[in-house]
């Protein structure tokens, strides 16, 4: 499939308004996806004071994680199923190669299916790709929670 045959990444990520990071979709699979951002002045957290203008590397964590529910959300719409929240857990080993994601950038946030319990964890192999150079600048180890009903899992969480 290409970019144009996906949904809106808004009708992939149970976010709203600004709080989609990601711009879209451009290839998924059962086990695979990879969405782009390009950072602009609209990019939330972008820092237009600081040496260089742009977008602190450490919100590749997030990027990330968006790109992990879209995964979700690009499967549950293969099922027929709604988009059901989820939880990011925790990151492991992640590497930032840049300090920053300069004004401009197009980031590739590419996401792997590496493990899935059925208890609803699961993780990822996650890395961003500059996707002018294709020069790797953040990997990670995603770990994430969907649980089946979220409503009945925060019941009984509190």
């Amino acid at each position: 499939m290409n970019s144009d045959s996906f949904p809106d990444i808004r009708a992939l990520v149970p976010h709203e308004g600004e709080m989609v990071f990601l711009d879209r979709v451009l290839t998924a699979g059962t086990s695979t996806l990879c969405a782009e951002v390009t950072i602009g002045q609209h990019s939330v957290f972008f820092d237009a004071a600081g040496p260089e203008p742009g977008v602190g590397s450490w919100v590749g964590i997030e990027y990330m994680a968006q790109a992990i529910a879209a995964h979700a959300g690009f499967l549950a719409r293969l099922r027929g199923d709604a988009v059901r929240v989820g939880f990011l857990l925790g990151a492991r080993r992640y590497t930032a190669n840049v300090p920053l994601f300069t004004l401009g950038s197009v980031l590739h946030v590419h996401v792997q299916h590496v493990l899935q319990g059925e208890n609803g964890l699961g993780a990822f192999d996650c890395r961003i790709d500059d996707g002018a150079t294709a020069a790797n600048l953040a990997n990670a180890t995603i770990t994430v929670f969907q649980p089946d009903n979220v409503n009945e899992f925060l019941q009984r969480s509190f």
